[in-house]
Formats: C-alpha cells, sequence, structure tokens
C-alpha cells in the first residue's frame, strides 16, 4: 500500500497493518535516461568478458541472496504482506534462475553450425551466432519482487546485456536491495534500478533496446504500442484466468488440495493462480466438500504460522469483493470466506458454487483468493467453458488417465498445462513461459530460448572450398552466362528429374 508524500518520493506501508516501512524517491525521465546511458558505457565490456566471466559474477550474486535470504524474506514480508512460505519461495526458490543460466550461459552462447538446405548453399559453411542487446528495460509487477525480476535479470545478464529495472510502485524495497547486492559482491555497473509510476516505465520502455513487461494487459498493450512505434522488440506476460478441470476419474483429494493452494497461494496473487474450477457432475458435490474443509480450515493473518496472508493493494482487496459480491447478487452461494478483514488488506479465502459464464467471477481477472467452482456435464462441457476466455496463460488437469489429460491438454487454448498439479511449469525451466490470446506474447525460459530472446541473431556464411575471382551468377551479364545461372538455378530449385534437366510438359511439346 503506497501514498505519495511530499515532493518527488513514495511512502511504502506494510499491507497486513499500514505501518510504514520505507519511503524511495521517484525518478524522472532524466534520471532514467542517466542511469540509461551510465549502464550502456559499462555494457560493451561485459559483453565482450565472455559468458564464463560473466557467470562467475552471477554464482556470486546468487550466494550473496542467499547468504541474506533471511534480511530479503523480512523485507518481503513488509512491502507485500506475504506469510514467511510464500516470501521464501521467492528468496531462496528463485536463485534457481540464476543457477540455471549461469551453468548453461556458454553453451547456450556457444556459436551454432546449421546444415544446408539445398544445392545453393551446399559451397558455404553457415553458422548462427548470438548478440546480446545492449540494454534490456524490465517492468515488473508488485505481486513477486524478486521472482518476476530474477526470471528475467538472470538471462540477460547472462546474454551479455544490460538491464535497467523499474519495479512496481508498490513494492520497490525488495527489488532494489537484490540490486543492492549486485553492487556489493563488486560486480561490473550493468545492473541499476528505477523507482516510479507509469512516466518511469515509459522513460525505461524509451531507453532501453529490449523491453521485457510483466502486468496487466491493459498496460501491457500500452507497453506494446509504444515499442511498436519504435519498431523495438517486446515481450509480455499479461493477466491471467487460468482454469483447471476436475474430471470424474481424478484423485479428489489431491485435486481438491491442489486447487487450494493453487488458488490461494500468495492471496491468489499469482499470474497463474487457479481462478475458475470446472468439475464433472459426477463428482462435483465431494470435490466441493473436500475444497470447502480445506479452505475453512486455513488461518489467515501476519503472524508467523498463518496460511494466507495479505493482498498488496486495496484496490485489489476492492475487485475480489465485488466479483464476489456480484455473483451472490446474481445466484451464487458462499460456502466458504467471502469477506474483508477488520483491518488491513484482507481478503478471507473464499470459495464460490452455482456460478457460471455470467458472472464477473468467472470471466474477469480477480487476482485475489478467490475460487469459484461451476458443475460441468462432462469433458467436452469443461474444454469448451475453460477455453471460453479471452485469457490463456495456464491450465491445469485432474485425471488419473494420463493419456485422456495429455488429449485434454492438447485442445486447451493456454501457454501451459500442468496435469494433476499447479504451478509446476514454472521452475521448469527448460520449458517455455507464455502466453496465449491476451495473455502475452513472447515468452520466458525454455531452455536456450530463455537466454536468446535477450540476443540479436547473426547469420554468418564462409565458403567451404577455394574460391573463383567470381561467381557465376556476378556482373558482367551475357546471355550464355545467364543461360547458364538458369540451369544451374533450375536444378537447384527444382523436384524430380524432369524439372532438374529443364523438361518441363510445355518445354517437352
Amino acid at each position: 500500500m503506497i501514498t505519495t508524500t511530499t515532493g518527488a518520493a513514495l511512502e511504502v506501508r506494510n499491507p497486513s497493518d499500514g505501518r510504514l516501512v520505507g519511503t524511495v524517491s521517484v525518478d524522472d525521465r532524466d534520471a532514467v535516461n542517466r542511469r540509461a546511458t551510465q549502464l550502456r558505457l559499462a555494457q560493451g565490456a561485459w559483453a565482450e568478458a565472455g559468458p564464463r566471466h560473466r557467470s562467475r559474477w552471477l554464482r556470486l550474486w546468487r550466494d550473496w541472496i542467499l547468504a541474506h535470504s533471511d534480511e530479503l524474506t523480512d523485507l518481503l514480508q513488509a512491502e507485500t504482506g506475504k506469510v514467511r512460505p510464500d516470501a521464501l519461495v521467492e528468496t531462496t526458490a528463485s536463485c534457481e534462475f540464476i543457477t540455471y543460466y549461469a551453468d548453461h550461459a556458454e553453451e547456450f552462447l556457444a556459436d551454432e553450425r546449421v546444415k544446408t538446405a539445398g544445392v545453393l548453399s551446399l559451397p558455404k559453411r553457415l553458422s548462427r551466432t548470438y548478440q546480446p542487446y545492449p540494454l534490456v528495460g524490465l517492468i515488473t509487477p508488485w505481486n513477486f519482487p524478486i521472482t518476476l525480476f530474477l526470471m528475467d535479470a538472470a538471462p540477460a545478464l547472462a546474454a551479455g546485456c544490460a538491464v535497467l529495472v523499474k519495479s512496481s510502485e508498490e513494492t520497490p524495497l525488495t527489488c532494489a536491495r537484490v540490486i543492492d547486492g549486485w553492487r556489493e559482491i563488486g560486480a561490473p555497473p550493468v545492473l541499476a534500478h528505477v523507482t516510479g509510476a507509469g512516466g518511469a516505465g515509459a522513460a525505461v520502455a524509451d531507453a532501453a533496446d529490449f523491453v521485457q513487461f510483466t502486468g496487466s494487459t491493459a498496460t501491457g498493450r500500452q507497453v506494446a504500442l509504444r515499442c511498436a512505434e519504435q519498431l523495438k522488440p517486446v515481450s509480455l506476460e499479461l493477466g491471467g484466468k487460468d482454469p483447471a478441470i476436475v474430471l470424474e476419474d481424478a484423485d479428489l483429494a489431491r485435486a481438491a488440495e491442489g486447487v487450494a493452494w493453487g488458488g490461494l497461494f500468495n492471496a491468489g496473487q499469482v499470474c497463474i493462480s487457479v481462478e475458475r474450477v470446472y468439475v464433472v457432475a459426477a463428482v462435483y458435490e465431494e470435490f466441493v466438500a473436500r475444497l470447502t474443509e480445506r479452505v475453512q480450515s486455513l488461518t489467515q493473518g501476519a503472524d508467523a504460522g498463518n496460511d494466507v496472508g495479505a493482498m498488496v493493494t486495496a484496490r485489489q482487496v476492492d475487485i475480489a469483493d465485488r466479483h464476489v459480491s456480484e455473483a451472490v447478487a446474481a445466484g451464487a452461494k458462499l460456502v466458504a470466506g467471502g469477506r474483508r478483514g477488520a483491518a488491513g488488506n484482507y481478503y478471507a479465502p473464499t470459495v464460490l458454487v452455482g456460478v457460471d459464464h455470467t458472472m464477473s467471477c468467472m470471466t474477469e481477472e480477480t487476482f485475489g483468493p478467490t475460487i469459484p467452482v461451476m458443475r460441468v456435464a462432462d469433458e467436452e462441457e469443461a474444454i469448451r467453458l475453460a477455453n471460453d476466455s479471452p485469457y490463456g496463460l495456464s491450465a491445469t488437469v485432474w485425471t488419473r488417465n494420463h493419456a485422456r489429460a495429455r488429449r485434454v491438454a492438447r485442445r486447451l487454448e493456454a501457454g501451459a498445462v500442468n496435469i494433476n498439479d499447479v504451478f509446476s511449469n514454472l521452475f521448469a525451466m527448460t520449458l517455455p513461459h507464455s502466453g496465449w490470446k491476451a495473455s502475452g506474447m513472447g515468452a520466458r525460459l525454455g531452455g536456450p530460448d530463455g537466454l536468446h530472446k535477450y540476443c540479436r541473431v547473426r547469420a554468418v556464411t564462409e565458403p567451404r572450398l577455394p574460391v573463383l575471382p567470381k561467381e557465376l551468377t556476378w556482373y558482367p551479364y551475357s546471355a550464355r552466362r545467364t543461360a547458364i545461372a538458369a540451369t544451374v538455378l533450375r536444378a537447384a530449385a527444382g523436384r524430380g528429374l524432369r524439372q532438374r534437366l529443364g523438361l518441363n510438359k510445355e518445354q517437352s511439346k
């Protein structure tokens, strides 16, 4: 929860109780441009040093983060209202992104030999090389200030880019402290942080050569338009309304536990949170009973031992409350939760039943601790309703039949599908993390692709054999040379003996 103070500064307050956590200055466009200029000056040497050198710095940075995990976890809890187990995922597990790209940077950035695909390129040795974008701009959201920063900063730095980060004005402190760690280990000055709202984000987008944005679909469209005007590459991870499908042959005990955690982890403030559930009629009642029992058993609060924390912003509490209120007014039933906390940005973990697609809780992104559950007739109806959304970030399928699960997964319009699990794709770094439809453009991670996205690709050709003074197709043109060239080109491009010899039907008449 943030309020603007007098002067160009922001107050950061704890969402749990409103107490002041810290005050940060706001960077204007000139400040952003100064940092961008400084980063560009340092980037050349960083790129020239090579991936092995860069990986050593990345590993030192990872070790600093892990050594300061208690401090970072405390700060993260203070500015986001997370419960400690949720916060620890960021301050520890997120370091896996650094380790992965540090371990593989040299391999992924090596020049690649490419096979020829036709006669004309046979005399050439073909290769593909990777050149980093000089300056990458990261615009990150408030729900995961460390994870969603490291997910992009690690591969960009490993690739040889300089990185300029604009973290959310709601939660700027933890990201800034992690970047302090980069300076404290004495790493080259190729990583910097700026603070502010939309104006600072726009300045970062203008200053960078490549932009990675994570946030709402509405803001993502604005970022994409701004980059398109400048012919600048951009990658977007945007909103989601991720469905879960529970089929009649599912392990209902596991499905209920998975949906509860997948819908309520981080108070439901996860891009790939379970936001709507479709349960086949034959097991609907039992599933709802199991889910309700689990959700009703959860505790909420800032103290140690609680399960669900606060929401970062009061605005997000308003959205969750509106979705629940509208659903109940339209005939839905609350079986758990459905109320604001007495203080702080709390909303009780909620389960709604009797819902349908006329209700905002099933069609609009909630980004809060609510789980609406809808009864469906069968698998076909579940798939149809799951796909009836402008979003397509991820989905889950619950069934004991793995062949059936894979069949359903292929029909879902989503960038990732987790079978009998939730969130498992997020730390599967060899898989792409991408959004379909209004959920994004481009992808994160994906093994080598997650690093190559921060590079410009160069094609290189070189002769395999000693060369003549000039090629057959070079100047000067003549009828004889043109005829020879035509025969060679036809033979190279044609398919079948008659075409290769120029004996097509028209010529043979």
